[in-house]
C-alpha cells in the first residue's frame, strides 16, 4: 500500500513540475458604458437619471499554466466609480471576482506572450453608505472576455497589459433600467512567475 501512494504521489507531482504559477497585481481604468442605472423619480425620469462614472481600478490575478498554450486565472478586482443621481455625484465600490480560461499564442518560456482571455464572474456594486463586508451591495454575475500581453523581463518577474470588457445584469432595480453594464478594463501590471 506504501508502494502504491509513493507512486501515484511521484505521478502526480511529476505532472505539477510542468504547471507555471503566476501572482500579478495590475492597475488601470475602468470605462463604463451603457451606465443609465434608471430612475429613482416616480413619474417623468429617464433611464439616464441614475447613472455610474468612469473610475480607477485594481486587481489581483493569479494564473496556472500548462507547458502549452492554456492557462486558468482566478482574479479579484476593485473598482472606484460614482454614483450619479440626477447631478449630484458620491463615491462608490464595484468588487469582482472571477474564473478565466486563458489561450496563449506562444509556448510557455517564451519572452512575449500574447493571450485572449474568457470567463464567468461576480461584480458587487456597493452603493454610497453601504459596505460590501456587512452584506451591502447588490450582487450581479457575468462575463467577461478580452486579451492581453505578458511580456518576462528576468526569470523570475514580468510585466502585462490587459484590455478585458466584464459584462453584468445592471444593479439596483431601479424603474426604467433596461440592457447590461459594460465596464472596460484598461491596465498594467506587474508580476512574480514560478
Amino acid at each position: 500500500m506504501k508502494k502504491l501512494a509513493m507512486v501515484l504521489f511521484l505521478a502526480c507531482a511529476g505532472s505539477a513540475w510542468g504547471q507555471f504559477f503566476e501572482v500579478w497585481f495590475n492597475g488601470g481604468q475602468s470605462l463604463l458604458s451603457n451606465k443609465g442605472l434608471g430612475t429613482v423619480l416616480t413619474s417623468g425620469g429617464t433611464k439616464d437619471d441614475v447613472q455610474l462614472e468612469d473610475g480607477f481600478r485594481f486587481s489581483f490575478r493569479m494564473d496556472l499554466n500548462t507547458e502549452s498554450r492554456f492557462g486558468h486565472e482566478v482574479q479579484y478586482a476593485y473598482s472606484r466609480t460614482k454614483l450619479n443621481i440626477l447631478g449630484t455625484e458620491q463615491g462608490m465600490a464595484i468588487h469582482q471576482g472571477g474564473y478565466n480560461f486563458l489561450v496563449y499564442a506562444t509556448h510557455e518560456g517564451t519572452r512575449f506572450r500574447p493571450f485572449a482571455t474568457g470567463g464567468v464572474m461576480f461584480a458587487n456594486y456597493v452603493p454610497p453608505g453601504s459596505s460590501a463586508t456587512s452584506g451591502g451591495g447588490d450582487n450581479k454575475f457575468g462575463v467577461n472576455y478580452g486579451g492581453g500581453l505578458k511580456v518576462r523581463v528576468t526569470s523570475l518577474f514580468g510585466l502585462r497589459l490587459d484590455v478585458r470588457q466584464a459584462t453584468t445584469p445592471k444593479p439596483f432595480n431601479l424603474e426604467l433600467r433596461q440592457g447590461w453594464l459594460r465596464q472596460t478594463e484598461v491596465s498594467g501590471g506587474f508580476g512574480v512567475l514560478f
